[in-house]
Parts: C-alpha cells; structure tokens; sequence
C-alpha cells in the first residue's frame, strides 16, 4: 500500500475505540478483564498498521481478518461487561413496606 496507516479512516476509528476502554473503566477493580479488553480493542489498530505496511495484498488480507477477530473479541467483552452490570441483583431493602409504615 502507497498510503501510511496514519491516514487510514479505519485505522483512525480503532485507535480512537482502543483509548476508551481507559476512560470507561478508570474506576474497574477487575484488573483481568480491563487488561484483555483493553489489549484486544489495541489489537484493532495494531493489527491494521501491521497490515497497511507489507508488500503484498495477501498480507493485508491477513491482517485486516486479525483485525476483524479482535473487533469481535471486543465487542464480546463489551457485551460481557453490560450484561453482568445489569443482572446484579438490587440491594435489598432494609425495612419492609408495611414495617416502614409503622415507623411514619
């Protein structure tokens, strides 16, 4: 390719979607799952510089489809990551309707 990955419109998105994991998960005590989301939301980017740079299309192909992987894997962590925010159970109440009613 004649064009650097630089100015890649692509290239440009991922590394921009690789910054936010730090941003959204700077509260995260989960060190393992801020690491792996975060390594494979890098592996977008990485993976299109790396092919934007070779000599042959084929490896281009190759590296676009590592590319495309890691989008995956990325957004199955996302969706990973919503899900268990919205099934933790609420926090029980410490007084029942009727028990706070008495108290009024």
């Amino acid at each position: 390719m004649e064009e650097s990955f630089e100015k890649l419109d692509v290239w440009k998105r991922a590394h921009a979607l690789s910054i936010e994991p730090y941003r959204l998960l700077a509260e995260c005590r989960d060190w393992g799952f801020k690491d792996q989301l975060t390594r494979s939301g890098y592996s977008i980017a990485d993976n299109i510089a790396e092919g934007a740079e070779p000599v042959s299309k084929a490896e281009l192909k190759q590296f676009l489809g590592y590319a495309k992987g890691s989008a995956g894997e990325t957004r199955s962590q996302v969706l990973r990551a919503i899900l268990s925010i919205t099934s933790f159970p609420k926090p029980a109440r410490t007084l029942s309707k009727s028990s706070a009613r008495s108290h009024v």
